[in-house]
């Protein structure tokens, strides 16, 4: 009757026969509890006792609330109920074609329906957690008084929910062991170079699909070999969404491992979200490699790497 699934950052148990301390309590109801609608729900429990809950119902916080590292703590959603503006689409067009006051919004379903995959990430912030679903910021919860983010030590998850995989980032992780045989004869002894900060000319991307092994390995033992990549004046690296099956996403995380030159963005991949995968590439390329230069292509494409700095100085100076 409710369809729900649970997601806790949990700590360590600090009395026998009472539950762990829940540092975070996320937990999506898709047919909704007694207001009968969607709604995402959030909390901490310490000692068998619960917190004041956060309740996402669809309508985005209001702008003088109280904001998470600059995020707000609900997005909006599309609700059966909302009606929206009371002025007609004809006048809302009007005053935003002439008087430009009205900025164009985005509306979204529910992030979850029943038998759809969908890809959650949770980040940690300075002010609080942040939950994205498919690429999306959904909702940001602050940290409770009493907490420190060092008292997550387990993650917990239940209820309705199928879980295909779980990427955990800035953890140790051990070598992996490649499952599929028939990859091991096919792998080089290639490995991505470092990067050194703020000495990097250009950065190239390389769209590629969770699949494309056998595209992704002509790159590495063709262009990705020349010399100013070795030198790591230049840095190459495979952007690569999530795929729908669980197996080939198994591969694609051992292959990230051995490799280090695979960044899996955190979302099913789609051709409809090939600019999130653009801005991703962006923050990356800035932030992570402080490059002056930075360049997208396919895993199909042969890059002349040289010809291509030489132009982009071109139009830097």
């Amino acid at each position: 009757m409710v369809t729900q699934f649970m997601m806790e950052l949990q700590g360590l148990k600090t009395v026998e026969g009472e539950d762990p301390p829940q540092i975070l309590h996320f937990n999506p109801r898709l047919k909704g509890d007694w207001s009968g609608k969607p709604v995402i729900k959030q909390n901490t429990c310490y000692r068998m006792q619960w917190g004041t809950s956060l309740r996402c119902e669809g309508w985005k916080s209001r702008a003088d609330e109280e904001t998470v590292d600059g995020q707000v703590k609900c997005e909006k959603w599309i609700r059966d109920d909302d009606n929206g503006s009371k002025e007609s689409k004809a006048t809302w067009w009007l005053k935003r074609l002439i008087g430009r006051k009205n900025k164009v919004a985005l509306d979204w379903p529910y992030l979850f329906a029943e038998g759809r995959l969908f890809v959650l990430t949770l980040s940690a912030g300075l002010e609080g957690y942040h939950v994205n679903v498919d690429g999306r910021h959904v909702t940001s919860f602050p940290y409770r008084t009493g907490f420190v983010l060092e008292d997550a030590t387990g993650l917990s998850l239940k209820g309705d929910l199928d879980v295909h995989s779980v990427f955990a980032a800035a953890l140790p992780t051990s070598h992996p062991s490649f499952a599929p045989q028939k990859h091991l004869e096919r792998l080089s002894k290639w490995k991505a170079p470092p990067h050194p900060e703020g000495n990097v000319e250009l950065f190239i991307d390389i769209l590629s699909a969770g699949n494309h092994f056998a595209e992704r390995m002509a790159v590495r033992k063709s262009w990705v070999q020349h010399k100013l990549i070795k030198s790591s004046k230049v840095v190459a690296r495979f952007f690569v969404a999530l795929n729908g099956r669980k197996d080939v996403n198994v591969e694609l995380k051992n292959e990230a491992e051995y490799f280090g030159d695979i960044f899996i963005v955190p979302y099913m991949d789609n051709y409809d979200l090939v600019v999130l995968k653009t801005v991703a590439i962006c923050e990356y390329g800035i932030r992570t490699v402080a490059a002056k230069y930075i360049m997208k292509c396919d895993d199909d494409t042969f890059v002349r790497v040289d010809l291509v700095i030489k132009e982009a100085k071109k139009l830097g100076d």
